[in-house]
């Protein structure tokens, strides 16, 4: 894809509605135009709840972007999460009719659509497919394109959704005076965002906390190993510090953000905050040290839920990386050592500024926007990919109008086409009649079949 095309990413949270106006730059890092942010009241835990309120959301957000991009937006790729998201593997076998020609990027391609079509639980359908490992006659092939072989397998990671989430997803999009470009799994696009290929190559989980969800991805071989969706975010914690400390949500979000902490050890008895009661009524005191408790229980739910997935996807003893931490959440003080303590893993916080460039608003930057950004870069991915697919179909299309045997010349139409030349009675050349000489044919079969000695 060329460098300069408009990319526009949408990320529709539990608690943001976020969009990324962006483009690839010549050094091939992402260069923000763009953003627009607004407050999202009609998703809970990653899935559309009220329609109208997430349409206003999108709007508001996509004509924050457009004004301050100066980019008239009429297209975008959206992420989707949500506690329905799951995922398995899939072997696929595709048999080649020539095995003296070479593998082609389209023959690839057709393998993994040959893979939307395995049958679903009814309600689901299949959101993305990825291919993993590659096989060319039972060999593993890191690059099969331009092998000769008879038989291609791969394993895939199919990602699978409720069908009404994402249709619902769509209709928003829809109704906002949108179309679609990609649907793309938020733990995949904040991967992209935040992690590297060494990383992925060593065996890395992504664990990226939002408002309703905490998404994971886990990569070893710098191949997607498994995928999950946890059901709990930073909202949840919010909710436990309005039970637990009797005050209401707009003061228990506030005091979570500016006060809060993951380590309850990490807090002293003696500090406090004063948050001021209802309607005349006396400001309660919270210690730093409570709220840490109430936090840190919480997020340890989190991270025993994290690690069952590490296990669930047997890799808890190749991820060298460890585990990288990225989305609003991350940003909770204390919560890098939490991690470590709970995982036994080597903890970073993911920020998306390695892939951006140096010219890029600093806000941009933050671990909320991660999956925002790594749709930009997940599409402008699949856009290039899907271009070389559609050179390397038109290349094995050509190829298939070439003679396999011989020149045109030596073609039976060829042949036909061709007039021999004879010599006429008056010692002149004249030129054969076009076709094939039934006489001389008749003449060739008697001779092959009728034997000399009958009359």
């Amino acid at each position: 894809m060329s460098e300069g095309k408009i990319i526009v990413g949408l990320d529709i949270g539990t608690t943001k509605v976020a969009c990324i106006v962006g483009q690839k730059a010549e050094n091939g890092k992402i260069e923000i135009l763009g953003y627009g942010k607004t407050i999202s009241t009609g998703v809970k835990r990653g899935v559309v709840t009220n329609i109208f309120d997430t349409v206003e959301a999108i709007k508001t957000a996509v004509k924050q972007a457009s004004d301050q991009s100066g980019v008239e937006i009429n297209r975008v790729s959206v992420g989707i999460a949500g506690q329905h998201i799951k995922s398995l593997q899939h072997r696929g076998v595709l048999m080649r009719d020539n095995h003296e020609t070479e593998i082609t990027e389209a023959e690839l391609e057709r393998l993994r659509n040959d893979t939307f079509k395995i049958n679903m639980t009814p309600g689901e359908e299949i959101i993305d497919v990825i291919r993993q490992d590659t096989y060319v006659d039972g060999e593993l092939a890191t690059n099969p394109v331009g092998m000769l072989g008879n038989k291609i397998e791969a394993n895939f990671h199919v990602i699978i959704g409720q069908t009404s989430a994402a249709k619902n997803i769509v209709k928003c999009i829809q109704s906002a005076g949108l179309e679609m470009d990609y649907m793309i799994l938020e733990p995949i696009a904040s991967a992209q965002a935040v992690l590297d290929e060494e990383e992925k190559d060593a065996g890395v989980v992504l664990v990226d906390i939002g408002g309703g969800t905490t998404d994971i991805a886990i990569f070893k071989n710098k191949k997607i190993q498994h995928t999950a969706v946890i059901p709990f975010g930073g909202n949840i914690i919010t909710e436990d510090i309005c039970t637990g400390c009797s005050i209401i949500r707009h003061y228990a979000e506030e005091v979570k953000v500016k006060f809060g902490s993951a380590l309850a050890s990490e807090n002293r008895d003696d500090e406090v905050v004063s948050i001021p009661g209802i309607r005349g009524r006396e400001p309660k005191e919270i210690s730093f040290k409570n709220l840490a408790h109430i936090i840190q229980a919480r997020l340890e739910e989190i991270f025993e839920l994290v690690n069952y997935e590490i296990q669930k996807a047997k890799t808890e003893n190749q991820l060298i990386a460890g585990i990288v931490l990225t989305g609003g959440g991350a940003l909770m003080k204390h919560i890098q050592q939490l991690a470590e303590f709970k995982t036994g893993l080597e903890v970073r916080i993911g920020y998306p500024n390695e892939h951006l460039n140096k010219n890029t608003m600093k806000e941009m930057s933050s671990p909320m926007y991660s999956t925002g950004i790594g749709i930009v870069i997940e599409t402008i991915a699949r856009m290039e990919h899907d271009e070389f697919l559609q050179a390397s179909k038109e290349a094995e299309r050509k190829a298939d109008m070439v003679p396999v045997f011989g020149t045109p010349e030596s073609t039976p139409d060829a042949q036909t086409e061709q007039a021999a030349e004879t010599t006429d009675d008056n010692g002149g050349k004249k030129k054969k009649k076009k076709g094939f000489d039934v006489k001389s044919i008749i003449a060739t079969i008697t001779d092959i079949f009728v034997p000399d000695d009958i009359d």
